[in-house]
C-alpha cells in the first residue's frame, strides 16, 4: 500500500484519540439543583479529577508513541489496520471505566470499578504491544530508511508496558486507590520519557 495508507491510518487514529480524550471531561459534573455547598462539592469530586488526569495523560502518551511508531512504518496492510482498530476500540472505551472510577472510588463498588479500569489498560497495553511487534517483526512494515537501532529502541520501550499494567491490576485486589495512584505515577513517568522512542 502506498505511503498515503499510513497517513489515513494515523489521521483516523488521531480522530479517535481526540474524541476519547474529550469525552473524559464530560464525565465530570455536579448536580447543582441539589447542591448547597458548591465549594465542598468541588472538593468531593477529587476521584473524578484523579481519574480524568490519569486517563488523559495515558491517552496522550499512547497518542505520542503511536505517532512515533507510525513514522517508522513505510506501508500498512490489513492485519495492521485490524490490530489498529482493536487498539482504538480500547482507547474509545476508556471513558467508561474512567467514569466508574470517578463515581465509585472510595465508595461502594470501588473494587469492580477499578478492576474494569485496570483491565482496560492491560488490554490496551497488550494490543499496542502486538501492533508494534507485528509491524516491526522481521521489519515487515518498517520503512527502508529507518535505522535498525531505532526499531530496537522502540521495542525495548514497549517491553515494560503489559507487565506494569498487570501490576496495577494486581494492586487493585489489595487497594483500589493505590492501583489508580500507581497508574497515575506510571503515566507521569512515561510522559517525559516518551523521548525514549527517539533514542
Amino acid at each position: 500500500m502506498p505511503e498515503s495508507g499510513t497517513t489515513r491510518l494515523e489521521t483516523f487514529s488521531d480522530g479517535v484519540f481526540a474524541i476519547a480524550a474529550t469525552l473524559l471531561v464530560l464525565e465530570i459534573g455536579i448536580d447543582t439543583a441539589h447542591e448547597h455547598d458548591l465549594g465542598q462539592a468541588l472538593l468531593d469530586l477529587w476521584p473524578s479529577y484523579l481519574a480524568y488526569v490519569t486517563s488523559f495523560i495515558t491517552i496522550g502518551i499512547i497518542w505520542i508513541n503511536h505517532h512515533f511508531c507510525v513514522e517508522t512504518v513505510g506501508r500498512v496492510d490489513r492485519p495492521l489496520m485490524f490490530i489498529n482498530l482493536l487498539l482504538l476500540l480500547t482507547i474509545s472505551f476508556l471513558p467508561f471505566p474512567t467514569r466508574l472510577v470517578a463515581e465509585h472510588l472510595q465508595k461502594g463498588g470501588e473494587r469492580p470499578a477499578v478492576y474494569a479500569y485496570a483491565t482496560t489498560l492491560v488490554l490496551m497495553a497488550v494490543i499496542f504491544n502486538g501492533w508494534w511487534r507485528y509491524a516491526s517483526g522481521g521489519r515487515r512494515l518498517i520503512a527502508e530508511h529507518v535505522p535498525e537501532a531505532r526499531v530496537r529502541s522502540i521495542s525495548r520501550a514497549f517491553n515494560p508496558g503489559p507487565p506494569i499494567y498487570i501490576a496495577t491490576l494486581l494492586v487493585a485486589f489489595v487497594s483500589p486507590l493505590a492501583s489508580v495512584l500507581l497508574t497515575l505515577a506510571i503515566a507521569a513517568f512515561y510522559l517525559p520519557s516518551a523521548a525514549l522512542f527517539e533514542r
